[in-house]
């Protein structure tokens, strides 16, 4: 059995108020006997995570950062390396973001240094893959699945990809309002894990996530299905009791 993962990627959003009083209601939340058996994270801008980690500290819910440098260290003016994560209790992080991908120019290449360094710094890697629109419209999403996974992965070996995520989130349902059905969606996931078997990972244990305007509404449906494992949710993940609810749905 695969313990479902939810994990809020707050973007660029929130003040230090507004994180603490998540943090609160989340600690709360996670501490409830009656919560589904899902494992939590929480990804905030890099400003606020010292202090989700002192907030969460001890509650079981996992701190991710939204990215990392591929370097230890160096001349990389406004980057942030995986050991400096880990430094500050850091858990895992986020990599390959569509947004990631689109505005700041992120190449599979760029993703194939970053990985490795993520995982031999011990941090989780929550890898994000998926089609535009454009792609989905001409039949190419398996094809642009495949090509991202297998260019992301290639400086790994299968051994060390035990502890890793793979997030599906087509680009034309990040942001826009609009979710892939529950069938799309477990077609995809369906078919990372496959990739992945081929790969000589140990499929059946890797988690595999759907992150595409996930909403209270959708979340129970999409994570019925046998190939979602959890959800990184965006938009909804901003407010404490939305994202309870998609919690409450996984289970």
């Amino acid at each position: 059995m695969r313990t479902p993962f939810i994990a809020a990627n707050w973007k660029m959003n929130l003040d230090r108020a507004a994180v603490g009083a998540f943090c609160r209601a989340l600690r709360a939340f996670a501490g409830d006997a009656a919560r589904p058996a899902c494992r939590l994270g929480v990804f905030p801008p890099f400003v606020y995570l010292p202090q989700v980690v002192e907030a969460l500290a001890g509650s079981g819910v996992a701190v991710g950062a939204q990215t990392c440098h591929a370097a230890p260290e160096g001349a990389f003016t406004g980057e942030v390396s995986a050991r400096m994560l880990v430094e500050l209790d850091v858990e895992a992080v986020v990599l390959g973001h569509s947004e990631r991908r689109q505005h700041f120019g992120e190449t599979d290449e760029a993703l194939a240094r970053k990985l490795p360094a993520a995982l031999a710094a011990g941090l989780q890697p929550i890898l994000c893959i998926g089609e535009s629109e454009e792609a989905r419209d001409a039949g190419q999403t398996e094809a642009v699945l495949e090509r991202q996974l297998q260019a992301d992965l290639s400086a790994v070996e299968p051994g060390a990809l035990a502890g890793l995520v793979v997030a599906y989130e087509p680009i034309w349902a990040i942001g826009t309002g609009r979710t892939a059905t529950a069938d799309q969606a477990q077609e995809a996931c369906a078919f990372v894990r496959d990739v992945l078997r081929e790969r000589g990972v140990e499929a059946d244990a890797a988690r595999v996530l759907y992150g595409g305007s996930v909403k209270p509404g959708n979340a129970a449906e999409l994570m019925a299905q046998a190939d979602i494992d959890g959800a990184l949710v965006g938009g909804a993940s901003l407010d404490p009791e939305e994202f309870a609810a998609i919690v409450e749905a996984a289970g």
